[in-house]
Order: C-alpha cells, then structure tokens, then sequence
C-alpha cells in the first residue's frame, strides 16, 4: 500500500511538471527527478553533458538544477538571440555561493547589476586600461616581460629542462598585468610562490565553476555542505592580501615618487572624480582584472601548444610563416601580428576547440521574455555553452580536429560579433580585455614558435584530459623541451 502510494505520488509530481511545461511553453528538457530535477544529468563534465543532452532536446533546452530554472543555449542563432536581441533582458547574473565571500559579489565588475555603478566600472576600465592608446603605450612593457619569457626558454634548452608550459605563460601573462597595474613584477619563473600563486588563482576559477549543492537550493548557503564557500574564502583572501599589500605601500610612498601606472591613475581618481572609488573598489577591480587575465590566457597558450605538438605539420605551417615574415634572427612584435593570418588562425582554432569559458559567465533573465517561440521565466539561469557551439558538426567540418585552415579564408572572428566562435562572450558583458588577450596570446605563442623547436619530454603524447571548471584546464600538466633555433 505505502510503495502505491509512493509510486501515484511519484507519477503526479511528473505529471504536474509535464503540465506545468506544456502551460508555460518553456523550452524542452529531460523530465527533472522530484526535488533533485535535473542534478544528476550535470555529471563530472557538464559541458559535455548538457552538449549531449542538447542533441536530443534542442538548442534552447529547459533543466530544473534543484530550485533553479535554467536554460541551456546550444546554437549561434540563439545564442545571438540571448546576447544581442535581447541583450538588457538577459544582463543580469546568478550569484554563485562560492563568490559571496569578501564582499566580491557586490564589488566585482564582472558580477554586480548592470546598472549606473556597473556602467561607471566599464568605462573606467574601457578608458583608463583597454583604449588602444593604454595598449599602445604598453607595448614595451609586453615586448619585455615576452622576452624574459624568451630568456628563460633559452636556459630550459642549454641544460636540456622540460619546461612546464602553462606555468611559464602564467607567470609571462601575471607580470605583464602586475607591470601595466603596479609597475612591478610579482613572480617568477620556478619559484614556490609562484606555484603557490597559480594554484589560488586556479584554485579560485575551479570553484566558481563547480557544481554547488549550495547553488542548487539556495536555503543550504548558510550550511555549506560540500565546504566550497569556505575554501573560496580562503582563496579569495590571499589574493586580496597580496593586492592590498601592493596598495597599502603605494599610498605610503605616494606623495614621495609618482609612477606612471594604471594603480596611479587610480589613486587620482579616488580623489573626488565621476567614479567615486573606494579602497575597495580598486582592491576588487584588480582581483577581477588578475582573475579574468591571467588564468585564461596562460590556459589558451597551454592549449595551443598542447595542439600544436599533436600536430606537428601545423607547427611547421607557423614556423614556416613566422620566419617569412618575420626573419630568421628577429624578434615578434605587435606590429607583425596583422602580417601573421596562419598565427592567427591557429589561435581561433585553439579558442574553439577550448573556450576558457565553457559556459562563459551564466547570465539570468531580469524579466520573462520570449525566444523562438519559448518562454524565459524571470530569474532564470541562462548557460551559453560556448564549448557545444564550437563543436557543432552542423557548423563546423571534423569539429574535433586542430584544423586551423578552417580560418584562413573566413573572416570569422572571436570579438563578439560572430556567435559560431565567442570564447569570450558578446553583449554588453562581455570580457573588457579582449583587445589586451588578442595581443598577449599572439605574442606569446609567436614568440615560442619563432624561436624554439619543441618535443615532448618522454617522447609521449601530449594529454588533452580537461578539469572542468570556470574556467577549462589541463588536467595534465604540459611539459615540452624547447631546443634553441635562433
């Protein structure tokens, strides 16, 4: 009698929501489990997942994540749709438990309502850190920090070392932010702290990104049952301490040596300007600006080269036009990069096959709106699975192999406007450094291509495993010799 009862109650839950589905219009989905919905199907890797799941249900796919409605956007047209057409409607965020520590959730650019404060951040970082004059004018600063990078390769491959790659681009990507926002450099090549340093700021991306109970049903924030929120505290305070240990020295010696930074511009602008910045304000913008810099381009680099040496023919196609264009003794600059289409179609190719953002940053609907014939309740979660865009077979040919051909001929871009290839998003929230990420990746890898052969240390195949996160790492260190060719 009991298992009856159980089984009728089970059934009427199921059917309620296929009712409720059907009255609404929402999108399709899987039929959520009671309580749970659809938790289960996330899996280690939910960007695969949800891509699986999406072949059978559609490009804009309904899932019920506990208590949170959530939409799944799986195709460039909707996806346009969501960040374009209705671009305001979906602009606001769904706050993940993880950031609510330190006040970064009510601070960070990347999270607050795109509101008058939000439009202020933009502009101040549009104007004073991303205007092609502030590129401009840091070229020197990048050229410098790529040629230690060079230097350093070059010691690797007189005594014979493997080089850990994605810690190399780290520390080259983290020094040439801390020299343009400090004018100091923060790490080395090969140190603890270094390695300490890359392990919170990945450590910080993995949890903004994992699967949290605590998300699912809001009511557990306070519980923690899985311990994210607590490490995330633990994580964000040390960046914020070494951040507020730079800007609490810098005041000291302010009115004692004036530099020419992005911190100085800062400080004048504290002093009653249109931004009304608070110490808080500049510690948080940093944080947002090292985070969103620093881990998504040394990953893209990592990437890249991981390619790169499963393909060696592709590797010589680069080096064979960088050294056309470049000559044989001369250094990369940024001024060659518009001369370099193959340097360039291989970095496309290397965002597409591993966008640093599977799922970009999820948006949520600020009001309910209709997409394809679909309603979009208010509050939900919009996932734009850039990762299943950028693999449809319907788009592009043999999706899964390193062809960076496929963009020679095409004027398909990653800036936003194209929706078949947005690593770093479009719309209004989309990533404000692209233009700075556009430079570093070219010179980077052009610099490690033009410069040096690569093998495989062990002579084995480089691991493509990812670790899924806000971010899509290695789960496999790559390590690779480079032999001096210069």
């Amino acid at each position: 009698m009991a298992l009856s009862l159980l089984i009728a109650i089970f059934v009427s839950i199921l059917a309620w929501s296929h009712f409720r589905r059907r009255r609404r219009n929402l999108p399709p989905g899987p039929y959520p489990f009671p309580i749970i919905g659809n938790i289960l199907q996330l899996g280690r890797n939910p960007h695969r997942s949800l891509t699986h799941l999406s072949k059978t249900y559609g490009p804009l796919m309904s899932l019920k994540l506990g208590s949170i409605h959530t939409v799944v956007v799986s195709s460039p047209e909707s996806a346009r749709l969501v960040l374009q057409e209705h671009d305001k409607a979906f602009s606001g965020r769904t706050i993940p438990a993880a950031a609510e520590v330190h006040g970064f959730d009510k601070i960070s650019v990347g999270l607050i309502p795109a509101g008058e404060r939000w439009r202020k951040l933009r502009k101040l970082c549009r104007e004073q850190m991303f205007s092609a004059r502030r590129l401009d004018a840091g070229a020197g600063a990048r050229r410098e920090k790529v040629q230690r990078l060079v230097d350093y390769l070059r010691e690797c491959s007189v005594s014979g070392r493997a080089v850990d790659l994605g810690q190399a681009a780290f520390v080259t990507t983290f020094n040439l932010l801390s020299a343009t926002f400090f004018s100091v450099d923060l790490i080395e090549f090969e140190s603890d702290a270094t390695q300490q340093l890359k392990e919170t700021v990945e450590g910080v991306t993995k949890i903004l990104g994992s699967p949290n109970v605590a998300d699912f049903f809001p009511f557990l924030k306070r519980l923690d049952p899985q311990r994210i929120k607590k490490r995330s505290e633990f994580y964000f305070g040390r960046l914020l301490g070494v951040l507020g240990g730079i800007i609490d020295e810098r005041l000291e010696t302010r009115s004692m040596e004036r530099k020419n930074d992005f911190l100085a511009a800062l400080f004048d602008l504290m002093d009653g300007s249109e931004y009304d910045l608070s110490y808080k304000d500049i510690q948080h913008l940093f944080l947002d600006l090292f985070l969103g810099g620093s881990d998504t381009t040394q990953s893209t680099v990592e990437w890249a080269m991981t390619e790169l040496l499963a393909n060696p023919v592709k590797m010589s196609n680069a080096k064979n036009e960088l050294r056309r264009v470049i000559g044989e003794n001369n250094q990369v600059e940024e001024s060659d990069i518009s001369r370099l289409p193959y340097l360039q179609a291989l970095i496309k190719e290397a965002l597409r096959l591993h966008p640093p953002g599977p799922f970009l940053i999820p948006r949520r609907a600020d009001r309910e709106v209709e997409i394809g014939g679909y309603i979009i309740p208010q509050h939900s979660q919009i996932f734009i699975n850039a990762w299943a865009i950028s693999r449809d077979s319907s788009i592009w040919p043999n999706p899964t192999s390193f062809e960076p051909e496929r963009f020679l001929n095409s004027n398909i871009g990653f800036k936003g406007q194209d929706f078949e290839l947005i690593p770093f998003g479009s719309g209004r929230r989309m990533c404000p450094g692209l233009s700075l990420a556009g430079r570093m990746l070219s010179l980077m890898l052009g610099s490690m291509l033009h410069n040096f052969e690569w093998e495989m240390e062990g002579g084995v195949t480089p691991d493509t495993t990812e670790e899924f996160g806000l971010a899509l790492h290695k789960a496999v260190p790559l390590k690779a010799i480079p032999l001096y060719c210069n």
